[in-house]
């Protein structure tokens, strides 16, 4: 049995359709109206769930982020996360909104206040960011609510994972890992779409799934391809705003051709090597049938000078038994083109 769990009344694993998680972020850039708009665009493009990011400042950080800027950006952690972050209950109202179109909602609290505050408003799973994959006081605090673990795994190893897991394990809190390259973008060279296979190997009970970083919709693409059960993807309304993660965002189009390719994969993927019933009709007149390749007498041994294959494949001597009709005799005339039967053949 593959592993598999429910987020609200939504079956996530192997033999269900990918879940495309449309992430926000602070794409929003702290204003609620732009990240209902965000939500509605999402919805409209076929998204099924939204993430948020939950941050309460305070308690996610010491002053000393006040000195570290980010890779891609011109800002320190600390202000890009004060600026652009809802409020408390603006979280809740976007909660309820994103709701209220049928989506799900999922966010990633940076902090213990920020983990239960999403508690308290009914989240119906955690998302836990590669920062925290290893941030054991946060992962047991999140396990201790008792509701299902996504858990990206971007900067670790199979190893430095192993404590994370065995704290899911020990709580019997389902749980998915996505695989993830923490640089926004990511270029094709960092991307290891491999790393689903090392994370399926080494974690059996898992479901497994990519976080996308990279640009356009490809990677997020081939990840489906290679089996994934989550996919989550940061989400803009529009690529010309600003922002750290805009530049790794899909936008609406795109978030479409994700959602209906990652369907169409699915379904691919449920398909054994074989002739399906639909091919039938084509089967029938794509193959060859042994044929007489010249008019031919009675008794004549048949060589390759005598038989070939054409098509259609109506015929009763299918091409791929062309070996065993050399060294038949012909059991009567027969004309250049005529489709043999086997009482033609002694």
């Amino acid at each position: 049995m593959k592993p598999k769990f429910k987020i609200a009344d939504r079956e996530i694993g192997a033999h269900h359709p990918p879940l495309i998680v449309a992430e926000l972020g602070i794409n929003h850039g702290g204003n609620l109206e732009t990240a209902k708009a965000m939500v509605r665009l999402a919805h409209l493009s076929g998204a099924e769930c939204i993430k948020t990011q939950m941050h309460i400042a305070d308690d996610e950080m010491t002053q000393e982020a006040r000195a570290i800027i980010p890779p891609n950006a011109n800002q320190s952690i600390w202000e890009i996360i004060e600026t652009n972050s809802l409020s408390i209950d603006e979280e809740l109202e976007l909660k309820l909104y994103t709701e209220s179109l049928g989506l799900i909602y999922l966010s990633t609290p940076f902090s213990r206040s920020a983990a239960s505050f999403l508690n308290e408003i009914n989240v119906d799973a955690f998302k836990i960011g590669s920062g925290e994959a290893d941030n054991l006081p946060l992962i047991d605090h999140i396990s201790g609510f008792g509701k299902p673990v996504i858990l990206s795994t971007g900067m670790q190893t199979v190893t430095s994972l192993e404590p994370s897991i065995a704290l899911l394990r020990e709580k019997k809190i389902p749980f998915a890992l996505l695989q993830c390259t923490n640089l926004y973008p990511s270029p094709p060279e960092t991307v290891a779409l491999r790393g689903m296979d090392a994370l399926r190997e080494s974690f059996s009970d898992a479901v497994i799934g990519f976080s996308d970083h990279s640009i356009g919709p490809y990677m997020a693409i081939a990840a489906v391809a290679r089996g994934a059960s989550i996919v989550e993807r940061h989400f803009t309304d529009s690529h010309y705003r600003t922002g750290p993660d805009i530049s790794a965002s899909m936008d609406p189009a795109e978030l479409r051709l994700l959602v209906d390719q990652a369907k169409n994969i699915h379904l691919a993927l449920q398909n054994s090597k074989g002739r399906t019933e639909a091919e039938e009709a084509v089967y029938r007149f794509a193959r060859g049938s042994i044929v007489a390749d010249r008019d031919i007498e009675a008794g004549t041994l048949l060589t390759n000078d005598h038989v070939w294959a054409r098509r259609p494949g109506t015929g009763e001597i299918p091409a791929s038994e062309y070996f065993e009709v050399l060294g038949r005799r012909a059991a009567r005339d027969l004309s250049k083109n005529q489709q043999l039967k086997r009482s033609d053949l002694i």
